[in-house]
């Protein structure tokens, strides 16, 4: 995290995570969307290769999600905190209490 802040903060010409930030939020969810769904995608590959390709596209997905989280500027300890807030918490309840959209 503290080099995709950096990156936003001193953004390199030749680097990715730029390229990313410049896009702003619409690129940065379209590449999280398309690694989100090969992660699905590669959850459904049986054995060891399977399990390797996962790992691979998980972490594509953490890092597209770290660029995000880093373009809004939220820390980690603040989706931390998020989580812990929850726990111990049904999922079911804790969505029964969100107002009605």
């Amino acid at each position: 995290m503290a080099v995709i802040e950096d990156r936003r903060d001193n953004p390199p010409e030749k680097s990715y995570t730029t390229k990313l930030f410049r896009g702003g939020v619409p690129k940065i969810g379209e590449k999280i969307m398309e690694e989100a769904a090969e992660v699905v995608e590669a959850a459904g590959e049986e054995g060891d290769e399977g399990r390797q390709h996962l790992i691979y596209e998980a972490g594509d997905l953490i890092y597209h999600l770290l660029v995000m989280l880093g373009h809004r500027e939220i820390s980690l300890s603040e989706v931390e905190a998020e989580l812990a807030r929850r726990f111990g918490v049904s999922g079911i309840d804790e969505k029964a209490a969100r107002p009605p959209k």
